[in-house]
């Protein structure tokens, strides 16, 4: 029964993330102060949450094409930031907005140049992404001989589908092999992981230790940029964040004595996501691509 427990509410997880409520606002050349009928359309967008259970409110801030990467940063954060301040004012619950990132420009794609200005106008913007609470499930209980049958089912569904660490620990991996490294996340729009990840970072390294005959690749992704497009690390302002959340990994092992000619690391942007939470998407995949005989 837990298997069919899981089954209806990753189902009916799946259908109700797509009912999340979006809404773009649009701002004028190196403003981020919110114009007079954008600030109209906002207030009509929050109205219409009154009524809406809500589990997160995530606000993405972006400019045009001119302008520094430095510069850009800033202002797409800055106008990330208003529109959070503009929530709050209106009543919405600060503890509900857990995203306020500024994600620095968006590249200008050019069909016409009569075209340019307009789109250029389209990409100043914050776009606000709210995603409601999953209502609650009521499963009713099957016999028993049909919850045996069902749940059979499901383990052989289930069990094909990305590697974890404790496939690792069994010795089934093979080269191809791709690992799900779960639980270690990273700060938003930042290199370094959260510090409830380093536990489990410290099981990774013990466990590649372990497994000499193991040789591998680290691949970093980001979350939340446009047209598959690197992030910007904001400790160092440059468009590879996948690279460096990689490359943090690759760092972390090494101190811990993992033999750097086992490991590569590279950065994989956002052209993988695995389509949930933005959290999720801020991720590091382990690829096998050697596996030596076991000492």
């Amino acid at each position: 029964m837990k298997h069919l427990l899981f089954l209806i509410l990753f189902s009916t997880s799946m259908v109700f993330s797509q009912s999340e409520l979006t809404h773009d606002v649009y701002f004028n050349t190196d403003e981020y102060d919110v114009p007079l009928t954008e600030e109209n359309r906002i207030l009509l967008f929050i109205s219409n949450l009154d009524s809406i259970p809500i589990q997160k409110i995530s606000i993405y801030g972006f400019t045009d094409d001119r302008g520094s990467n430095d510069y850009n940063l800033d202002l797409s954060q800055n106008r990330a930031n208003t529109i959070k301040e503009l929530f709050s004012g209106y009543g919405i619950d600060e503890n509900l907005i857990t995203n306020v990132n500024g994600k620095g420009e968006i590249l200008l794609k050019v069909l016409n140049e009569n075209e340019v200005h307009k789109i250029r106008g389209l990409n100043r913007k914050v776009e606000i992404i709210v995603t409601p609470k999953l209502p609650e499930v009521i499963v009713e209980e099957q016999p028993e001989e049909d919850s045996e049958v069902v749940e059979q089912e499901v383990e052989e569904e289930t069990s094909i589908g990305p590697k974890t660490t404790d496939d690792i620990a069994k010795g089934t991996i093979k080269k191809g092999d791709k690992i799900t490294l779960q639980n270690i996340y990273f700060k938003t729009s930042y290199s370094y992981v959260t510090s409830d990840s380093k536990k489990t970072l410290e099981s990774l390294a013990k466990l590649m230790l372990k497994n000499k005959h193991l040789y591998f690749t680290i691949q970093g992704h980001v979350c939340c940029t446009q047209m598959s497009r690197d992030a910007i690390d904001k400790k160092t302002k440059k468009r590879n964040l996948s690279v460096a959340r990689a490359k943090f990994i690759y760092d972390y092992l090494a101190r811990k004595g993992v033999d750097k000619k086992r490991m590569k690391y590279m950065g994989m942007r956002r052209k993988f996501p695995l389509g949930g939470a933005p959290e999720l998407d801020r991720r590091v995949e382990i690829l096998i691509t050697y596996v030596g005989k076991a000492e």
